[in-house]
């Protein structure tokens, strides 16, 4: 039998035993070779850090805002050791006044706006998803050219105006409530549900809502997760539309009113005269500002972690 660089030309015989050759499989690269102990202990290495440089400026702000007055002058300034733990800073922003109010706006903003949000945009990527629904290519078409091109602010700000939503709640809810990237998201997760449920619910008489309601969400659970927490998180962190739509000071919410805190414009009311008399350190009130700001975030995001790799990998490949 001929060889081939010392091998039989026929792979799958074996001319000793006359049975098929199981070759050694190639060696793979080495970046995906199991690293040793020293590539694990370089990781080790570098994931701490990593979570250092993230945790210890969150550390540094939470421990702050536990300080009192005395312990934040004696560190001269943000207190990286805690020497004693006071909430008066948390209570005097949560016994009323601007602080407290803002902080309803942004939950009552983020909870109304999130939902409209997910609803449109859950209906229209649904729609997209069908390829028999009509105009979808052309619908399509028009909300990826959004994403490239738009009208600007000032064409933006007048048509605010002109519809008289400037100094009201819908101000900070529909300029920005829908966004294409989701929907285009959520469209390519629809688009992989296996067609032949569909087909069989609609045999049976059910209709688009019933079929969106009973068998697409359950099964896109995952990307509607992630979905969710990504709008939640831009209405709870939105700052630019209060400060381009609303005039009224008792309408801002958290983020406005933690930038007043963070560059001292204006103190919130009934915390100014406790600041000057030394009964609040102006720094702790800036840090339970962001606690308070950063807090919700930090609560939901790892219920939705799981959901991520399924959800967003999926959405983006499928479609």
């Amino acid at each position: 039998m001929t060889t081939v660089l010392g091998r039989p030309a026929d792979p799958a015989a074996d001319p000793v035993v006359g049975r098929p050759r199981r070759w050694a499989a190639p060696p793979r690269p080495v970046w995906e070779e199991k690293p040793g102990r020293a590539g694990l202990a370089a990781k080790s290495l570098v994931l701490t850090f990593a979570c250092l440089g993230v945790l210890f400026p969150l550390w540094i702000v939470l421990v702050t805002s536990l300080s009192s007055r005395r312990t934040i002058d004696e560190a001269g300034g943000l207190v990286m050791i805690p020497k004693g733990i006071t909430f008066v800073a948390y209570r005097e922003l949560l016994s009323g006044g601007q602080v407290t109010r803002a902080a309803l706006v942004s939950i009552l903003v983020t909870l109304v706006g999130t939902a409209f949000s997910m609803t449109v945009s859950v209906l229209c990527a649904y729609g997209l998803s069908r390829s028999g629904s009509l105009g979808h290519r052309w619908i399509l078409m028009v909300l990826m050219a959004t994403m490239f091109f738009s009208a600007g602010l000032i064409p933006t700000y007048l048509l605010v105006q002109s519809l008289g939503l400037t100094d009201t709640y819908l101000a900070l809810i529909l300029p920005s409530a829908i966004s294409v990237f989701n929907i285009l998201v959520l469209r390519g997760f629809f688009m992989g549900i296996s067609p032949e449920l569909t087909d069989s619910a609609r045999i049976d008489g059910a209709g688009d809502i019933r079929i969106l309601f009973q068998i697409v969400m359950p099964l896109s659970r995952a990307v509607l997760a992630v979905i969710t927490l990504f709008y939640a998180v831009g209405y709870w962190s939105a700052w630019f539309n209060a400060s381009l739509y609303l005039n009224d000071q008792d309408m801002m919410p958290l983020q406005n009113v933690m930038i007043q805190l963070v560059q001292k414009q204006e103190a919130p009311v009934g915390l100014g005269q406790a600041i000057k008399t030394g009964e609040l350190s102006g720094l702790a009130v800036q840090m339970a500002v962001m606690v308070m700001a950063l807090l919700p975030v930090a609560v939901l995001s790892p219920f939705v972690q799981k959901h991520f790799r399924k959800g967003m990998l999926t959405g983006a490949v499928k479609g």
